[in-house]
């Protein structure tokens, strides 16, 4: 059976990246058939140390973080602090559509291999970077030589602002946004450079700040403060302009509900036993039911803390906006999220039993992206890409001898 090929297939991506959001970026690529050539140092990613390891795992090659966003990746260990391993990079780079690198600046031009380096050996070639505070060919911050990961992203932004139980008490947001929007963006531009470069022969540099995707993330903060002179504080599991829309007690944890609009709402009413609310001239519009939070979050709450997540789920689905609030368990258990493969098992080296990694969020009928193999072992594929390049095998066993390359 012939394999499908993704949207991607022959877009080749050198990646330079660490940590979460540079493979974040790359591994959104690599879902959609693009080849990343994962650039290692000899010590490899910090992530594959990071775990978590399944108790079985005897190799402990790497663990669940490294598994995750490293999946559909060829990996090469190359020592970038001696001049024949930079060599090998810039190499690789001559026939690449995209290189990818999340250093701080000024790192990679130290190296010898900025942007203003590479495009001299690749006209075509896209430069794409992540920093926390952005570079300085696009704009100059005044902290761009700050370091940053996600939580210092997520305060810097205005998320945490807007977050938390109640308008005193910011709050972190669970999943890395700092890293993972940021690396959302970065991919988009990416293929976006990619295109134009493809048509036009002249790549670019590509540069997302992480603070920066964290703000454009938050725009409904910009257009309030802009219009209307407020300062948007954290607020709670409810919405600060429409109701009901927010978080509802339930027997065995809690609910979702999102039934503001006029056509919602009487549905609503009825479903919770409360009809007459729906026919309430004082909760007759958004203005007004939002006017009366208080009220309408009381009665809400009165019915569905008297049932379970899963028995709420089957009253209210379909008819009005509706979720539980699922923990990793639930997901696993959720039909939808088999049927869309978004809990996907790879194989794991050190273990006879396979793993499980978030799917694939973007579908497509034509290139479907998939998993379509676990995340590679250090240096796995170092000697693949050293005979692409024209390393004969007396080369390679001398880089390896000389400890330039693993």
């Amino acid at each position: 059976m012939t394999e499908i090929l993704g949207a991607l297939d022959g877009v080749k991506i050198v990646d330079l990246t660490q940590m979460l959001a540079g493979p974040y970026c790359t591994m959104l690529l690599a879902d959609q058939g693009a080849e990343i050539v994962k650039v290692e140092p000899l010590d490899g990613d910090h992530t594959r140390i990071v775990g978590p390891y399944h108790p079985d795992d005897r190799l402990r090659a790497f663990g669940g973080y490294f598994a995750s966003v490293n999946r559909n990746k060829k990996s090469i260990a190359v020592d970038l602090k001696r001049s024949e391993g930079r060599d090998l990079v810039k190499r690789l780079c001559k026939d690449a559509d995209a290189v990818v690198e999340n250093f701080r600046g000024g790192v990679m031009e130290r190296l010898g291999l900025g942007y203003e380096t590479l495009r001299e050996l690749n006209p075509k070639l896209v430069y794409a970077t992540i920093r926390g505070f952005g570079d300085r060919r696009t704009g100059a911050s005044p902290y761009t030589d700050w370091p940053a990961y996600d939580v210092v992203a997520q305060a810097f932004g205005g998320v945490m602002a807007i977050t938390g139980p109640d308008k005193n008490t910011p709050l972190k947001v669970g999943p890395g946004i700092g890293d993972l929007m940021p690396a959302t963006m970065c991919a988009v531009g990416i293929l976006s450079a990619i295109f134009r470069a493809h048509r036009t022969g002249k790549g670019q540099f590509v540069d997302v700040g992480m603070v920066d995707a964290i703000l454009s993330m938050c725009e409904r903060i910009v257009h309030q403060h802009a219009y209307t002179g407020d300062v948007p504080a954290p607020e709670g599991n409810h919405h600060p302009l429409l109701c009901p829309f927010g978080m509802f007690p339930a027997r065995d944890g809690f609910v979702t509900i999102a039934a503001h609009a006029d056509t919602h709402w009487p549905i609503l009413c009825r479903l919770i036993g409360r009809p007459e609310l729906g026919t309430d001239p004082r909760l007759a519009t958004v203005q007004d039911r939002r006017a009366n939070q208080d009220e309408i979050i009381a009665a809400v709450s009165a019915f569905t803390r008297r049932h379970t997540k899963h028995e709420l789920l089957k009253h209210f689905g379909g008819q009005v906006p509706f979720a539980p609030v699922n923990d990793v368990r639930d997901v696993f258990a959720d039909p939808h999220f088999a049927v869309r493969d978004m809990v996907v098992r790879v194989p794991h080296p050190g273990l006879e039993t396979e793993m499980a990694v978030a799917g694939v969020a973007i579908k497509m009928t034509e290139t479907p992206g998939r998993v379509r193999h676990r995340a590679p072992l250090l240096g796995e594929h170092t000697d693949e890409y050293l005979r692409s390049i024209g390393c004969s095998a007396a080369d390679i066993v001398r880089l390896r001898a000389d400890k330039i390359v693993a």
